[in-house]
């Protein structure tokens, strides 16, 4: 493929990240409650820290990748974070046997978007960023 693709096609992967991550931590931040209810109900410790720190990745990170601004360690924390998410929420290994089949999507899309978020670790966000600018 032409090299040419390169620094759009960057773009475009960073703004399709963005998209999972911000609206996602938005809406945390109006379900504050609800969120880390939910954090307690897989049995986590601290469940009002662990909704402050998703809300802290998703919007943080998501508005990062979308600027292109620390973009190779934006994507290395919300990788985590996304691996993280998939082994603390959706462990198909262990749901009852209605719940296996939307839980392993679920699971295995968590590993699919961690891999393109290591790419843009990798390579970085191309030459329509922040970075790019800054001489990153």
């Amino acid at each position: 493929m032409s090299t040419k693709l390169q620094d759009p096609l960057a773009l475009a992967a960073r703004i399709l990240m963005a998209l999972l991550f911000l609206p996602a931590g938005i809406a945390k931040l109006g379900g504050f409650a609800g969120t880390a209810g939910y954090i307690g109900s897989v049995g986590l410790p601290f469940p009002e820290l662990g909704a402050a720190v998703a809300i802290a990745v998703e919007v943080g990170g998501g508005l990062a990748l979308l600027l292109g601004f620390q973009t190779r360690w934006a994507a290395l924390i919300t990788a985590v974070f996304t691996v993280a998410a998939g082994l603390f929420f959706h462990k198909y290994w262990a749901a009852p046997a209605d719940q296996v089949m939307v839980n392993q999507i679920m699971f295995y899309k968590n590993l699919a978007i961690a891999g393109g978020l290591l790419m843009l670790t990798a390579f970085g966000a191309g030459a329509y960023s922040v970075d790019a600018r800054r001489g990153a």
